[in-house]
């Protein structure tokens, strides 16, 4: 597995999310559908991509409560609202995973939320880096210390999961050491079955249920 062209894939993904703000593609009396589709749109104008390894994620207001695997109504977006984007695009089938929050209006507490889950990812980077060996389980009950922390709950039934060339190793079904899981015992930075160094996603997801908000952050961890 080459980690150049992991960060080269990642870097296109981090471009596209700078142009989505850029051109301004994230305003009120949209909805979320009209979104992704103007940013697969945009990443096919970029870049000439169609092929994403996950299925392209726009949730704004209670939706930013749900999981991945949830399929919320589509909702419109409002002047107000908070809304996170999470896209998994394949470039030169090296996969990208990547999410970020955004805030349109003025309330603090979203805008706090927005800040915490960058803040907090970054916290667990640290955290991970200072380590010689941790289980994913270990890995994933700090996201939820983390959240205590800041004052959120934490909102994921993972906290990220193994990335490379495309198709990785498959995600589906029920193997949790392809997560980070609490029920994966198995070393993050175990080598993978065929004797490589495995990399991984860390995502961050916070909510609070009483507002009915969430935020997102997602990119590559190791």
């Amino acid at each position: 597995m080459s980690k150049k062209e992991l960060i080269e894939a990642e870097n296109k993904a981090a471009f596209l999310f700078q142009e989505i703000e850029k051109q301004h593609l994230i305003t009120p009396g949209k909805s979320e559908q009209e979104l992704n589709a103007d940013i697969f749109n945009l990443a096919y104008d970029l870049f000439g991509i169609k092929k994403y390894w996950h299925k392209r994620i726009v949730r704004a207001g209670k939706n930013t409560l749900h999981p991945y695997k949830s399929n919320p109504k589509n909702l419109i977006l409002q002047k107000d609202d908070i809304l996170f984007i999470d896209f998994g695009p394949v470039f030169e089938e090296w996969e990208a995973d990547f999410g970020r929050t955004y805030v349109l209006g003025k309330d603090e507490s979203k805008i706090k939320l927005m800040n915490d889950v960058e803040s907090a990812w970054y916290d667990c980077k640290k955290f991970f880096d200072s380590q010689n060996a941790i289980t994913g389980a270990e890995l994933y009950s700090h996201t939820l210390d983390l959240a205590s922390h800041y004052g959120w709950t934490f909102g994921g039934e993972i906290a990220g999961h193994l990335i490379g060339h495309f198709p990785h190793e498959k995600l589906e079904g029920e193997d949790r050491t392809n997560y980070i899981h609490p029920e994966n015992n198995i070393d993050v930075f175990a080598l993978g079955k065929n004797g490589n160094r495995r990399d991984w996603i860390l995502e961050i997801h916070f909510v609070d249920l009483e507002q009915e908000i969430g935020g997102f952050f997602e990119q590559l961890l190791t």
